[in-house]
């Protein structure tokens, strides 16, 4: 694939004509947060973390879904990138009833860490404070809407990787859901096959393994990769 050369952060670097802006900026040692990206799955651009500055566009673009391309000027971390990627978050934890002190994965969220990583010590917006349910009925896990933030990680995993497709979306903007199988218990699902890959890749305590308590929920989000490889070198087909 042909090596292009563009300008990141007045830096001259170069990356390869398939790379995403993302890819070619990690690549060179520098940090952008994200939420809905997870390396071996597809890109949905949704969390808008990772936006960028590129000099000719008309507004902020999103480096997991822009392709890298020659010559491009590129600046990752400006006030205004800054200013937005707080209000994102602060948006985030407005919306559903995040309450890390009683989460099963507080000090393992990646929410959680990305709003310490971007000074978010306060929400400056209403909170919506829905309630929402949680659903307990299968053997070994279980889902908390309050704390979802419709990354679609778990949409992905299950359609991308597992081949199954239980997880999809219902419902548009605030009211949107995580749903099984048509929106029946998870516990019910037909197609569901306890694999465990959505919980995993999960990046808050949304999906969890039940009977974990506050702060337990340790996630293993490389072990996707290590799948992906395994299948690759034809070690395994799980």
């Amino acid at each position: 694939m042909p090596v292009i050369t563009l300008s990141i952060d007045d830096e001259l670097v170069s990356g390869r004509a398939d790379e995403s802006l993302l890819q070619v900026i990690r690549e060179h040692g520098i940090t952008l947060p994200t939420l809905c990206h997870m390396e071996g799955l597809s890109e949905r651009g949704g969390c808008r973390l990772c936006i960028v500055e590129v000099e000719g566009a008309a507004r902020p673009l999103p480096a997991c879904t822009t392709p890298a391309r020659e010559g491009m000027v590129v600046r990752t971390d400006t006030e205004r990138l800054r200013r937005y990627r707080r209000m994102i978050v602060e948006l985030m934890l407005a919306e559903r009833n995040h309450y890390c002190a009683v989460c099963v994965s507080i000090g393992n969220c990646e929410l959680q860490r990305v709003a310490a990583a971007l000074g978010v010590d306060h929400v400056r917006y209403e909170y919506l404070s829905p309630r929402l349910s949680m659903d307990l009925s299968h053997d070994r896990f279980g889902i908390d809407h309050n704390r979802c933030i419709l990354c679609t990680r778990c949409v992905r995993v299950c359609d991308e990787v597992e081949g199954v497709h239980t997880w999809d979306i219902s419902g548009r903007g605030v009211r949107s859901r995580i749903i099984a199988d048509l929106n029946h218990p998870w516990g019910t699902s037909d197609s569901c096959t306890s694999c465990g890959k959505c919980v995993q890749v999960c990046p808050t305590g949304a999906l969890f393994t039940k009977g974990v308590v506050v702060g337990e929920m340790v996630k293993d989000p490389g072990m996707l990769l290590r799948v992906l490889e395994g299948r690759e070198k034809k070690e395994w087909a799980g």
